[in-house]
């Protein structure tokens, strides 16, 4: 009895030592969060002697593990480059804490939004910010290593990157297997690329040069639907060159603006010409009314590369108040950044997950002379794969 008694009270006393415990530890916690809140206030207090300033900044950054660029306020469950962007101008000083969780009121715009796994060398976000002191220096160091703000200009006070871009440049990166014909061993990495094979795919994509009708080439655009007609200015492959055994090509891609999947898509239809799953004459009838089966191409190798304002810069470039928004000195860091950051994330995730291999043995499903009825069953599975996979770029997205 007097053992149960004993028993009883050291239970109680564990478990009042316990609850006092955890009051202290939610004191603590809620004094740490008022020192925080109280130090943050303290920083946008000092830093409003600053002018605030339209500003632009040029980023870089590894897509992979985000959701994209564009942030989702309120919502935690898809980390977006956003969001570690927005949390660092904040933690910086740049901005008040309040414009973080609405971004209308720093008058925030992107110039094109990347989705899930894409990458970008040369991102521009038009924003007001604080124009504290080593601000680009203060930026980068709350910021983790694959996201970099490579450079800051000013700009006028109604300038939007979105509206303001004429053009965009986007790169794929891509393993030169993917160009071998439909007969070759999809495991051999040991495959180069011939000069004929090289000349063919260039004759190919100079096909998509000029204004076409490119509703085939995302699924939200009808064929009377206006802007799915898109203007491109230049698509090239570069020589091939080799990584770590395995060789790899970039294809350059310039135009006004594209839709989700498109260039995702005008990559895949090459390929399937160019392998012997579809013939030449497809390129053409993908940009009548009738619904044609393009596949599209993994996301891994999308790369934005530059955006371009041409008239802007012809208007404001020399004003003796703006700079143009070209960024020759900021070159060699954009080039270091995509050695170290975008290349090797591109290689070694083809090389551990074969995303690209995966997708060429998909390409024999495809129906290339397929009715409207097929193309949409094999848009549908599309759509389920892409839980899964990565998504494109749209620039017509707010």
């Amino acid at each position: 009895m007097a053992g149960d008694m004993r028993a009883t009270a050291a239970s109680h006393a564990k478990r009042l030592k316990s609850s006092n415990e955890e009051t202290e530890n939610q004191e603590e916690n809620g004094h740490r969060d008022k020192k925080f809140k109280r130090s943050q206030e303290d920083v946008e207090d000092q830093n409003k002697k600053f002018p605030k300033r339209k500003i632009v900044l040029l980023m870089a950054y590894s897509g992979k593990g985000y959701h994209g660029m564009q942030r989702n306020v309120g919502s935690s469950q898809f980390k977006t480059i956003e969001d570690d962007l927005v949390s660092a101008l904040v933690r910086s000083g740049c901005i008040p804490e309040n414009h973080g969780e609405d971004m209308k009121k720093m008058s925030f715009q992107r110039c094109a939004r990347t989705d899930k796994g894409v990458s970008a060398a040369g991102q521009i976000v038009s924003l007001k910010i604080w124009l504290i002191d080593d601000v680009l220096e203060k930026i980068n160091n709350c910021l983790p290593s694959h996201i970099r703000i490579l450079g800051l200009k000013r700009v006028t006070g109604g300038f939007s990157s979105k509206n303001k871009c004429d053009a965009r440049t986007y790169f794929y990166m891509l393993p030169t297997l993917a160009f071998a014909h439909k007969d070759h061993d999809i495991q051999d990495k040991t495959y180069r690329l011939s000069k004929e094979t090289l000349e063919k795919v260039n004759k190919l994509l100079a096909c998509y040069k000029g204004t076409h009708n490119f509703h085939n080439f995302t699924s939200q655009k009808g064929p009377k639907d206006p802007s799915a007609k898109r203007y491109i200015m230049e698509m090239y492959c570069e020589e091939p060159f080799v990584r770590e055994g395995m060789e790899f090509a970039v294809i350059k891609v310039k135009g006004q603006s594209f839709m989700m999947h498109q260039i995702r898509k005008m990559i895949g239809l090459v390929i399937a010409v160019v392998k012997g799953y579809a013939p030449e004459s497809i390129m053409e009838r993908s940009w009548g009314e009738k619904k044609v089966d393009v596949p599209k191409a993994p996301g891994l190798g999308l790369v934005l590369e530059k955006v371009h304002f041409e008239k802007y810069n012809r208007r404001f470039g020399n004003d003796g108040l703006h700079e143009p928004l070209e960024w020759t000195e900021e070159e060699e860091k954009i080039t270091l950044f995509k050695e170290q950051h975008i290349y090797p994330t591109i290689i070694n995730t083809e090389r551990e997950e074969q995303s690209m291999v995966n997708w060429l043995s998909t390409l024999s499903i495809h129906d290339f002379n397929a009715t409207s009825s097929g193309v949409q069953v094999n848009d549908r599975n599309s759509k389920s794969n892409d839980l899964e996979g990565s998504d494109g770029c749209d620039d017509d997205s707010d």
